[in-house]
């Protein structure tokens, strides 16, 4: 079953949440400080070992059009360098995400965001593949 760490990737912060499609929850875990991409791609697969994961989601901010503009285009370079970390790495739109998690109440609203990108993935997968649907 693949496990997932979503993130949340900003210019100053990175939220991390973690899941698995059997459940099709999500728990938020922290945020790190962004530091360099050296680092924080180091500090990810720390994460990564920790809680077993075994792919990357990654939030992609599109567009209130839906389109890729210079924020996606900086994500899609750490998604990028990410890919050095040996796991698979997927983008997913995560619009609204961090407003969702302010609205939710959530503590720490950066992992709050990575959760809820993580889990509107799941269930965007689960929609398109009933086979991938959380058992």
């Amino acid at each position: 079953m693949t496990r997932y760490l979503a993130l949340d990737v900003g210019e100053r912060r990175i939220g991390l949440a973690v899941g698995d499609k059997g459940g099709g929850i999500a728990r938020p875990l922290r945020t790190l400080r962004r530091r360099s991409v050296r680092a924080d791609v180091a500090a990810i697969a720390d994460v990564a070992r920790r809680e077993e994961v075994t792919a990357l989601l990654i939030g992609l901010p599109l567009t209130l059009r839906g389109e890729e503009g210079p924020q996606a285009a900086r994500v899609r370079r750490f998604a990028e360098a990410c890919a050095a970390l040996g796991l698979p790495v997927e983008v997913h739109d995560e619009r609204f995400t961090t407003s969702e998690a302010g609205i939710q109440g959530a503590r720490d609203v950066d992992a709050g965001a990575a959760s809820i990108l993580l889990e509107a993935y799941l269930r965007a997968r689960a929609r398109v593949d009933p086979e991938r649907a959380p058992e």
